[in-house]
């Protein structure tokens, strides 16, 4: 049962884990940031539409239900998809900044400037002496 508690506990505090309670907890908030506005200023722009039946009730309260629905989907959809874009581009630049450094050019024999491995004494293609010559 110990070994158990300690592979979850091991679970549950990667980074992959946590990153993704913080995501749902934002996405849960901005959520209810969306639906204020849809109430806010949708809805009421959507309600000052004639009414097609008795108060707005029955297909014409349904649209406006739907209507509002979708357009809070799309405009968190597009926000989240903007956050994203906006932290991809963060961590490439920060892989960008961590990429090491290219190699140095591989040694090259200075008689018959044939690629030698490095640390070599004698050159493999033309068994010059290659100590001799190197800075």
């Amino acid at each position: 049962m110990k070994k158990l508690l300690k592979e979850f506990k091991e679970f549950a505090m990667r980074g992959n884990v946590i990153d993704m309670a913080v995501g749902v907890i934002i996405g849960a908030a901005f959520g209810k940031v969306v639906t204020a506005v849809i109430d806010i200023f949708l809805t009421p722009i959507l309600e000052a539409l004639p009414k097609l039946e008795n108060g707005g009730t029955g297909f014409a309260g349904s649209i406006l239900t739907f209507v509002a629905v979708l357009v809070e989907f799309i405009l968190t959809a597009l926000v989240l998809f903007l956050i994203l874009k906006a932290v991809n581009k963060a961590m490439s630049l920060k892989k960008k900044e961590e990429a090491p450094a290219p190699a140095a050019p591989a040694p090259t024999c200075p008689y018959c400037k044939e690629e030698i491995k490095e640390g070599a004494t004698r050159c493999p293609h033309c068994a010059g002496d290659i100590k001799l010559y190197q800075p």
